[in-house]
């Protein structure tokens, strides 16, 4: 009976409220805390971790990078994964009905929904050509091996091309320093097989049809993963979130063992300290941390919605946030070790062999992995660690979507029916994405890439730590943090919520527009009405702020516009905790038809509550709040 008791008091619940029952039974809860734990890393953990970060660290001085990069993740990553967990938790609401704290900024939530729907079309499309090439790797011989193939080109130039003597390894190498005519089979199989790309992005082209079948398998395995929402996602997380850590310790140890390894971990780490004192290094570092993350896109409200009211937060915040970031460095570890025995091989720089993003993915390290032993079985593992790390993401990204609409609409009749709402969102995901496949497709996924997801999240960023720190107040947060955890968030966390990290942020956009380069892929250049159609995707997120705001001032009460203002911005008589039961205080329950409906009150068994609550036994935390001794992380 202690047990069943100690359930209730997991994860923080304050001194006297021992009785209550710490779940939502009408939305739902986690599991345990580690499925959340999980979730939310295999949200933060994504390709960005292995295609980017190990490039931007290279490029901007090596171990030099990782001072500023440490700089930003505590000063802007970590307090403001904690303001978006807080957030959603306290409310226990998805990212458009937390914006009852002050009703007009809620076009933050829809621009936090436009972001989530661009990303999850064609984050999908990179999980499935990651499917694609996990598939054909099943094979004796990968096909991007040789030069012998019919999609070849005279340019083609292979190192396992036939018997190899020194001389013509010789002139592979001066060819490799010399020109930029020489193609590998790995780049032709990438450009000229498997996206059969055109020379415009104007010019569709046909549908691949091999992509859309991978495209259709992946939106079919997001859908059942989330069937039940976070009740089946949260079983599928434990291995989703923690085999890529398997992976990447194979191909750790594996690519270590190689010649040239050290080499290449050497390029990777070695310090330029002269670069420290370059603005564009520390703008690398921030927006690294910002994007990593996944703040401002809205599934970090999602997600916490989830955890029981009083779930210590502000420790999943700072595990969660240091494991995005040292999978980040170690990722660079397995990438880097391999390329060094590639330019090893080739007798080349490592920075001939570097890239990033989709030309690392499924062109530089797929090349490399021919030159292994048993090349197909590390393809394999390597192509299933980007399905898995890019299906962590897209998990969240999906259920942010589902969550804000049965949120919004919060009725009986959805919230019975939300299988059928996931499925909907699915279907439209996967229409969306097929003209991501056709042969334009890569064009297209690099526009909505580089626009629909950058300086637009810093917008909604910045807007959001207005309004919760100044709008609604950082007294009135901080109470609330108080109210749920047990203890106010320390002083680091209110001094960098207030101004180090809205001055950050400023700082991130203000560098995106400077460092501002119109969009390109290898030589080809965007047309001008491209790269416009890519600035609107920017803006549709964007707009929704104003847009919003004007629309719920004038539908305010008020004679005059200040009045009207000032009604917009009041949060609302049902903000606060989901439950009536943790309702104290100032969010005491007054209720009225328009409350109801939006409080969930528990049964009440006052002969078991009184039984149980004698039979456990509470122990005071460090921070403060009580834990019973049962509650494991």
């Amino acid at each position: 009976m202690a047990d069943k008791c100690s359930e209730g008091l997991l994860n923080g619940a304050v001194p006297g409220e021992r009785g209550k029952q710490d779940k939502s039974v009408k939305r739902g809860n986690w599991g345990n805390q580690i499925e959340f734990v999980l979730t939310s890393v295999g949200y933060a953990v994504g390709l960005g971790n292995v295609w980017r970060f190990p490039y931007l660290c290279y490029r901007n001085g090596g171990g030099a990078f990782m001072f500023p990069y440490f700089i930003m993740l505590v000063f802007c990553g970590i307090p403001l994964f904690f303001m978006e967990l807080s957030f959603g938790q306290f409310a226990s609401q998805g990212c458009l009905g937390v914006w009852r704290v002050s009703p007009m900024f809620k076009g933050v939530g829809y621009g936090m929904m436009v972001v989530s729907t661009y990303i999850g079309i064609y984050y999908n499309v990179v999980i499935c050509i990651a499917f694609y090439y996990f598939f054909v790797s099943m094979t004796r011989v990968l096909p991007w091996t040789y030069c012998s193939n019919t999609w070849n080109t005279p340019d083609c130039v292979g190192v396992l091309d036939g018997n190899l003597s020194s001389r013509a390894a010789l002139n592979i190498t001066r060819l490799l320093n010399t020109t930029q005519k020489r193609t590998s089979p790995s780049e032709e199989y990438w450009r000229r097989y498997v996206l059969d790309l055109s020379d415009d992005i104007g010019n569709l082209g046909e549908v691949r049809l091999p992509l859309l079948g991978c495209l259709g398998v992946s939106w079919v395995v997001v859908f059942l993963c989330l069937i039940k929402g976070v009740k089946s996602s949260g079983k599928v997380v434990y291995f989703t979130a923690t085999f890529p850590y398997v992976v990447l310790t194979i191909l750790f140890v594996r690519g270590i063992t190689l010649e040239g390894a050290l080499t290449g971990i050497m390029y990777y780490l070695t310090p330029q300290w002269d670069k420290i004192l370059d603005a564009k290094v520390w703008g690398d570092a921030a927006s690294q941390i910002f994007y990593s993350l996944g703040c401002a896109w809205g599934g970090l409200i999602t997600m916490a919605s989830y955890n029981k009211f009083h779930n210590n937060c502000y420790r999943d915040s700072i595990i969660i946030s240091i494991t995005n970031c040292a999978t980040s460095v170690y990722a660079g570890f397995v990438i880097f070790s391999i390329l060094g025995f590639m330019a090893n091989h080739l007798g080349v720089d490592v920075s001939k062999v570097a890239d990033h993003g989709p030309g690392l993915a499924f062109v530089a390290y797929p090349e490399a992995l021919t030159l292994l032993p048993i090349s197909p079985l590390w393809s394999i593992l390597f192509f299933f660690m980007l399905i898995l790390l890019g299906l962590g993401t897209q998990f969240c990204l999906l259920e942010t979507l589902v969550t804000a609409i049965v949120d919004e609409v919060g009725n009986e009749w959805i919230i019975r029916r939300k299988t059928f709402v996931t499925l909907g969102v699915a279907v439209a995901g996967f229409l969306l994405g097929v003209p991501l496949t056709t042969q334009a497709g890569i064009y297209w996924l690099l526009l909505m890439d580089n626009y629909a997801a950058s300086f637009s999240l810093v917008v909604i960023s910045c807007i959001m730590c207005v309004a919760i720190m100044y709008i609604y107040g950082h007294h009135n947060y901080f109470k609330d943090i108080e109210m749920m955890l047990g203890f106010p968030p320390p002083l680091f966390f209110q001094i960098c919520w207030r101004f180090i990290s809205p001055a950050i942020i400023f700082f991130i956009l203000v560098f995106t527009v400077i460092q501002y380069r119109p969009i390109s892929y290898n030589d080809y250049v965007y047309p001008t009405w491209a790269i416009s159609i890519g600035f609107l995707m920017a803006l549709s997120s964007v707009i929704c702020i104003p847009i919003y705001a004007i629309y719920k001032v004038c539908c305010s009460e008020g004679d005059t516009l200040l009045e009207r203002l000032k009604n917009a911005t009041k949060a609302s008589k049902d903000w606060g905790p989901a439950l009536a039961e943790h309702r104290s205080g100032r969010y005491a329950p007054v209720f009225s038809p328009s409350t109801e409906s939006h409080l969930e009150v528990q049964p009440l068994q006052p002969e078991k509550g009184r039984s149980e609550a004698a039979a456990a036994s509470p122990v005071q935390g460090s921070n403060g709040s009580a834990h019973s001794q049962d509650s494991r992380l």
